[in-house]
């Protein structure tokens, strides 16, 4: 690209126990730039980093790669239809470049990559004529190789890689454990590694669902907020406002104070926490690529690879980031569909922690129903997905980091981090949701959606007639429902079926507002009404007929 830049080694401690050297001083020659070596999790080098990367370092020296001839080929004769950079005062086509300074030799080679954006940009900076010509030349240059042109170039610039690399790095005898080297391996088997996801889900289901749902949620709840802090909010209220309307608002039934401040520091808040710092071991310990890994024949099945599990995990915290982080993906239909399954399928950290909660309360045979039940429909899903949208897929490309010891200084700080994002970005829908229930309650508006969807939510579902309100909280957020449910559950008004079937339902359910404004931004409107219009009564499907097909087979859990 011909762009100065500083780089940076990165985990030199980890490299120097796998008996790791690297010459930054002649790597440093040979590229013609700065080269830093760095620890980031100790913050060591960070600052000569930043020192470097504001210095005016010039233009790096051009390692040299060479391409198969078709495509050296192709770039010689697309540079030339290509503009020059926006300093120039001249450009062949009459116009110059938008928003780049980047050399017209890579412009050539991500062309001839199919990078979908950039085919996009060239007909805003081309006339129709030579985009019309370069298009024949990037079909003409893809019809000589058997595979695509973007593993040619990719492994082009390996083999140059590895040459540079040769030069530069000494290796000898590792100081790694055995038992390091076999978890390495392990955690990638093909057998052995899903006995490491089992074992993760296991984890995080007792450490989630059991502790934080359980134990924290029950001191919470029952004991400071249900002895002291909501009652004592209730007689200052009663003392303090004459009024019987604000009365309600902030104590009654759907109170702002009785309702959404125990929702969501009571219930949900030892749920999300317990479950940031479990997701927090699993990224700091390096887990979470090998996940994709181990998943990545699977996922083909659905028009996917690994690269996948990446925003399908991070979706696990919070879906809205992660249908903005499924750009990763190379291709438009392999987007599309990690959104529509986000948006269908994958819980929120919140919602996640409090079915997990609602989970640890029912039997390992229902628990085992619903993930049955998730897992299936989000493959049927992704598969016939897969089939019926148009496009290709793309190479799977993943870097593969060394298994470490999670440092507790960083799970404090990512766990703290998104603690906040939680009581900043939940919270306050927590309260917004509660106060459109009290003014849909005083209006008469529930006692009408309760009737009016009585026949789906109490004769198809199998539902008391109190669930309409936990989903009609869902719409707002789906963990705000799925807390409503989780109350229901321990008030005893859910049996075990009903609570596997609602669990279904809320779990399937519509994405949040959030979520949803975000696929509009990523998609546009259409796509994000039509997954809208196709989730809603796919959802509610999907949930009554596990509550038919458990009640005329009779099954009993124990």
């Amino acid at each position: 690209m011909e762009l100065p830049y500083v780089l940076c080694l990165n985990m030199t401690d980890e490299a120097r126990e796998r008996g790791i050297t690297i010459d930054s001083k002649a790597l440093a020659k040979e590229l013609g730039v700065p080269v830093v070596e760095t620890i980031a999790t100790q913050k060591v080098g960070l600052e000569e980093a930043r020192r470097l990367v504001l210095d005016d370092s010039g233009q790096p020296r051009q390692v040299p790669i060479t391409y198969p001839e078709p495509i050296q080929k192709a770039v010689e004769e697309i540079v030339p239809l290509l503009p020059v950079s926006k300093d120039s005062k001249e450009s062949l086509s009459g116009r110059s470049l938008r928003k780049t300074s980047i050399s017209r030799k890579s412009l050539a080679l991500m062309l001839l990559t199919g990078d979908t954006a950039l085919t996009a940009w060239l007909d805003t900076v081309v006339d129709a004529a030579t985009g019309d010509v370069i298009r024949d030349i990037i079909d003409r240059t893809q019809r000589a190789f058997a595979r695509s042109v973007n593993v040619e170039i990719t492994q082009a610039r390996m083999r140059s890689a590895s040459r540079l690399m040769d030069e530069v790095l000494q290796h000898r005898a590792t100081r790694l454990t055995s038992l390091a080297r076999w978890l390495s391996r392990a955690t990638i088997h093909p057998v052995g590694g899903f006995v490491f996801v089992s074992a993760v889900l296991a984890g995080m289901y007792y450490f989630v669902g059991i502790f934080g749902a359980g134990t924290l949620v029950d001191w919470l709840e029952e004991g400071l907020f249900g002895s002291y802090i909501v009652p004592g909010l209730t007689r200052v209220v009663e003392a303090v406002l004459p009024w019987q309307l604000l009365r309600d608002l902030l104590v009654g039934e759907f109170g702002l104070f009785s309702m959404a401040l125990s929702y969501s520091i009571a219930i949900v808040l030892p749920i999300v926490g317990t479950f940031f710092i479990a997701f927090a071991l699993l990224e700091d310990s390096g887990y979470l690529p090998r996940l994709s890994v181990m998943m990545n024949r699977v996922f083909k099945t659905m028009g996917l690879n690994g690269k996948a599990v990446l925003p399908m995990v991070l979706g696990l915290g919070c879906d809205t980031m992660a249908t903005m982080t499924a750009r990763i993906l190379d291709s438009r239909k392999e987007r599309l569909i990690v959104i529509l399954l986000l948006a269908l399928g994958v819980p929120c950290s919140a919602q996640l922690g409090v079915i997990l909660a609602m989970l640890g309360g029912i039997s390992l045979g229902a628990a085992g129903i619903w993930l049955a039940v998730i897992v299936g429909t989000i493959f049927l899903v992704g598969y016939l997905s897969a089939k019926v949208l148009p496009g290709q897929t793309s190479d799977f490309l993943l870097e593969m980091p060394p298994l470490r010891k999670p440092l507790l200084g960083n799970i404090l700080i990512k766990t703290l981090a998104r603690l906040e994002w939680y009581l900043r970005e939940a919270v306050p829908l927590f309260f917004l949701g509660t106060f459109v229930l009290f003014v849909m309650d005083r209006l008469a508006v529930l006692v009408w959606i309760e009737n009016a969807t009585g026949p789906i939510i109490q004769t198809f579902l199998g539902l008391p007639r109190e669930a309409t309100v936990a989903f009609i909280m869902g719409f707002l957020r789906r963990d705000y429902g799925a807390a409503g449910l989780f109350l229901l559950a321990r008030e005893g008004q859910l049996d075990t079926i009903q609570t596997l079937v609602s669990l279904v339902v809320i779990t399937l359910f519509m994405p949040c507002i959030a979520n949803f404004f975000m696929i509009i931004k990523e998609q546009g409107w259409r796509v994000a009404l039509g997954m809208a219009i196709f989730i809603l009564p796919f959802a509610i499907l999907i949930g009554g007929a596990v509550n038919w097909s458990l009640r005329l087979l009779n099954v009993v859990f124990s």
